[in-house]
């Protein structure tokens, strides 16, 4: 009786040191999911002053499974929830993205309009009044188009740069530390007993 109440125990022991070490586990990994680095794709990283206007792909710092961020950074916006700076950054991305979809939409509505004109009439015309003005309205979208392109992804990559810089590095450090090297069973006294081993760094 001795003996089954002493295994009994040695059991419960052995499961409320696994339930301890999982919900640990679960902790640092969740707070690690939550603030891992991120970084861009190569060729985003390498985007300059009026750059391409494509979406960009980013992807945790740990790994080169790169997804795409969205017309607007919205699939990034989850990440910098926390940051204040690095929103700001992604709101000024959102509006010049907006400004840029608004002018395409001008420039391609005008060009449409101006060959409506031209192919309406019988005998063709191609700078009456109403096409000059179609032509001058598609000329000072192309012009806009240099001035909102110009930083539109430096906000982008900005967004990302702030998120990283306002990581708390020590915290992370820690996390790691935390983390054992190797975990197994062992039995020294006879009883079997989960182990984890830190090295130290």
């Amino acid at each position: 009786m001795y003996h089954f109440s002493s295994l009994s125990a040695s059991w419960l022991n052995l499961r409320a040191t696994f339930l301890v070490a999982f919900s640990l586990f679960c902790g640092i990994a969740h707070a690690q999911k939550l603030n891992t680095p991120i970084k861009l794709s190569p060729e985003d990283r390498t985007r300059g002053l009026n750059g391409e206007q494509s979406n960009f792909y980013f992807a945790p710092e740990s790994s080169e499974d790169y997804r795409n961020a969205g017309f607007f950074g919205q699939r990034l916006r989850p990440y910098l929830a926390n940051n204040k700076e690095a929103l700001d950054c992604l709101n000024r991305y959102r509006r010049q993205k907006a400004l840029y979809l608004g002018e395409r939409i001008v420039f391609v509505s005008s060009v449409a309009f101006y060959g409506q004109q031209v192919l309406a009439g019988d005998k063709q015309s191609y700078f009456n009044s109403t096409q000059k003005v179609l032509i001058g309205v598609a000329a000072t979208s192309l012009l806009s188009n240099i001035f909102i392109s110009r930083n539109t992804n430096r906000h982008f990559q900005q967004a990302v740069e702030e998120y990283n810089s306002g990581l708390p590095v020590s915290y992370h450090n820690l996390l790691r530390r935390l983390s054992p090297t190797s975990v197994g069973l062992t039995a020294p006294t006879g009883r079997m007993q989960l182990a984890f081993c830190w090295s130290l760094r």
